[in-house]
C-alpha cells in the first residue's frame, strides 16, 4: 500500500532546493548593500556642512535673513520675478545667493518686497 502517486521526480533532492533559495536571496542582498555603500556611490546623501558666505563659488549673497524659514520666502519671492536664487546654511546664518548677473534686479526686488538685510 505505497501511496507514491503524484510525488516529483527530483523530490530527493528537494532537501537542497531551500538552502540554495537561502543563499540565492542572501547573495542578492550582499550585491545590493555593496553597491549602497560603495565608497563616493552612496545612495544616501551625506549630511549639509555650513560653510563661509564666501564659499559658494560665483554665487553673491543678496539677503540675509534671520531664519531659515524666512531665507525660503525670500528665495521664492526672487524666484517669482524671474530671479534664479538659492538658500544656503553658511557658518554665520542663511544666505540667499544670486549669480553676479542677477544681483541687482535681486536687490531690487526685494527693495519693493519689503525689509530683508542683505
Amino acid at each position: 500500500m505505497a501511496h507514491t502517486e503524484g510525488v516529483p521526480s527530483w523530490s530527493s533532492y528537494s532537501y537542497l532546493f531551500g538552502p540554495l533559495v537561502a543563499f540565492a536571496v542572501i547573495g542578492g542582498l550582499v550585491v545590493v548593500l555593496r553597491w549602497a555603500s560603495r565608497r563616493g556611490g552612496s545612495v544616501v546623501e551625506a549630511p549639509v556642512r555650513p560653510g563661509e558666505p564666501g564659499d559658494y563659488g560665483m554665487l553673491v549673497p543678496v539677503a540675509s535673513p534671520p531664519t531659515y524659514a524666512e531665507g525660503e520666502v525670500v528665495r521664492r519671492t526672487l524666484e517669482a520675478k524671474g530671479v534664479r536664487a538659492t538658500l544656503a546654511m553658511t557658518r554665520e546664518g542663511p544666505r540667499v545667493l544670486v549669480f553676479p548677473t542677477d544681483a541687482v534686479k535681486a536687490q531690487a526686488a526685494l527693495r519693493r518686497k519689503g525689509p530683508a538685510r542683505g
